[in-house]
């Protein structure tokens, strides 16, 4: 009969997408010690499918587009892109942070008068076809505000957590 042994363990746990887990087995049994290494893997569903890109909104009054647009512009402190409005004025709004051409015809799905979103190409406007006004407010711009919303919500949730919010700026680009 053989004498137990007892030695130091180390535990790792890894969030993985599923098209990696290969790779990332392999790497551990390249870098472990021993001949056979103990390892599980756990599949994490996202049962959340209510859930995804995008928002909309409605405001309680009709604005004027221009008055729409010049609020906009003070709130996010940027030069505007967009297209001609289907209308005079501006009351359900559809928005996605970051990159969200691809939003597009969910944005006239729900029948929102203007689409704020960023990225956009110069064809791409043409796709808002008179029924819908684009607004490109610029990528930066439109996820400025993120950090201290969910600062805000963490700190909601959990009081006793310390939150601290990076003071980078991620903007590569210059205005002039």
């Amino acid at each position: 009969m053989g004498k137990r042994e007892f030695v130091e363990e180390m535990k790792l746990e890894f969030i993985v997408p599923v098209f990696m887990v290969k790779d990332v087995e392999s790497a551990a049994r390249t870098a472990h010690p021993y001949e056979e290494i103990a390892f599980e893997w756990l599949a994490i569903e996202n049962n959340a499918t209510l859930y995804g890109a995008g928002a909309v909104g409605e405001l309680k009054e009709p604005l004027e587009f221009k008055v729409f647009l010049d609020r906009i512009k003070t709130i996010f402190g940027t030069t505007l892109k967009y297209t001609a409005p289907p209308r005079g004025t501006v009351q359900r709004i559809a928005v996605c942070g970051g990159s969200g051409s691809f939003l597009l015809d969910a944005a006239k799905a729900v029948e929102a008068d203007i689409f704020i979103t960023s990225d956009y190409k110069y064809h791409q406007f043409f796709d808002a076809d008179g029924t819908i006004s684009i607004l490109d407010i610029g990528h930066f711009e439109s996820e400025q505000f993120t950090i201290d919303l969910i600062a805000d919500r963490l700190s909601e949730k959990f009081p006793k957590f310390a939150v601290l919010k990076t003071a980078v700026n991620t903007n590569p680009i210059q205005y002039y």
